[in-house]
């Protein structure tokens, strides 16, 4: 992969090597943390797809992540269904009949959850129910009760 590549889409230059691959804001991993296979892709193509190995496969431990805490737990949370056992993220593509386009898929798709993980969920502000709404609630609560005592039995006499 070239410096070229890198670069972030804005046009800017990157502030990191060309052994590393920028997944969001802060976010740079190495490159050989990254592992891909390819694999034969399905669909049309014609002979093309029964030669060429098209299907990319992405396979990345979490550790190697540089996410604060939180947030590798909110990727592990949003992405629990490509996690594996051995805590590895396994991203798969083969929506393009060229290895290179699924590869650069697979880094996007990546790049979608980090910067998922990276938003922080607002906290929740604690709410009171209106006075309405408690006096509905004990109105019912009385009515359901004086309902349930006529049923009891007298069972005194």
């Amino acid at each position: 992969m070239t410096h070229a590549e890198n670069k972030p889409e804005s046009g800017r230059s990157s502030a990191h090597s060309p052994g590393e691959i920028r997944l969001g804001v802060g976010v740079v991993v190495r490159e050989s943390a990254l592992e891909f296979t390819f694999a034969s892709s399905s669909g049309p193509g014609g002979q093309n797809v029964n030669r060429r190995s098209t299907k990319a496969r992405l396979r990345v431990r979490l550790e190697e992540l540089p996410l604060r805490p939180a947030a590798a737990r909110r990727l592990a949370t949003i992405a629990s269904g490509l996690i594996t056992d051995e805590n590895e993220l396994i991203i798969t593509c083969d929506t393009s009949r060229s290895q290179k386009a699924n590869r650069d898929e697979c880094i996007d798709r990546l790049r979608e959850l980090v910067a998922q993980a990276m938003v922080a969920p607002k906290p929740r502000k604690k709410t009171k129910p209106s006075r309405g709404a408690v006096e509905r609630r004990l109105k019912d609560k009385r009515i359901k009760s004086e309902r349930k005592s006529r049923r009891k039995q007298d069972f005194d006499g």
